[in-house]
């Protein structure tokens, strides 16, 4: 369960949130008693993001952004990017629902695989390498960005293309970050990096001690 209260439907107030409420999960299904979604998560997401109407329709209207007509860059590269940020930020639900973003845009499972190591991959195009390697300044190096990367990045996009690209994947780092943070979706696991145990009699003072010589 996600750390924060979800919103049930007899509490929703805001016509947006009974929009996707009714979208997402059926005009008469509560998804806190009900979750679930059609592409498989519990759908908490929208529950948690319910808890404030303004953000949560902010959220929305940022999702239409890198769909709207207006945008420049090819729709490929764009999930690139979000798909990256989820695997760099490790958010399992982020990363897992641009996968199927991009299966949706036929673009190879080899392709999609090879996302997590792509530094070490032969499968991508000069393109793909560069706006990779864009996504990883933007989410693993907290946006410093040598400048041979937007040189490469100019011989193929326009400074509009690589702005769209900047906004839309560093909006999916903070997405990822917000839902491992609270989490929700399939962030809602347990730390992974955990104490492993000593074996049974180890004495720490023994392996902090200079071992003796032997003569």
């Amino acid at each position: 369960m996600p750390v924060l209260r979800q919103v049930p439907r007899d509490q929703v107030t805001s016509e947006v949130v009974t929009a996707y409420y009714d979208r997402l999960f059926g005009p008469d299904r509560d998804p806190v008693a009900s979750p679930g979604t059609a592409t498989g998560t519990p759908g908490d997401w929208w529950t948690v993001f319910a808890l404030a109407p303004d953000i949560f329709k902010h959220a929305v209207d940022g999702f239409a952004v890198y769909r709207h007509p207006d945008r420049k860059i090819d729709p490929v590269l764009r999930e690139l990017g979000q798909t990256r940020a989820g695997w760099v930020k490790g958010s399992q639900f982020v990363f897992s629902q641009h996968c199927k973003s991009l299966r949706a845009l036929k673009v190879p499972e080899e392709k999609i695989s090879a996302i997590a190591h792509w530094t070490v991959s032969d499968v991508f195009n000069d393109q793909e390498r560069a706006v990779l390697a864009y996504a990883d300044c933007l989410t693993a190096a907290d946006g410093r960005t040598p400048v041979e990367v937007f040189d490469k990045l100019k011989t193929f996009w326009s400074d509009e293309q690589i702005f769209e690209f900047t906004y839309i994947t560093t909006l999916y780092a903070m997405h990822a970050v917000i839902t491992r943070a609270l989490r929700m979706e399939y962030d809602n696991r347990d730390e992974p990096i955990v104490e492993v145990a000593a074996p049974e009699g180890f004495n720490a003072q023994d392996f902090l001690s200079t071992p003796q010589r032997k003569s």
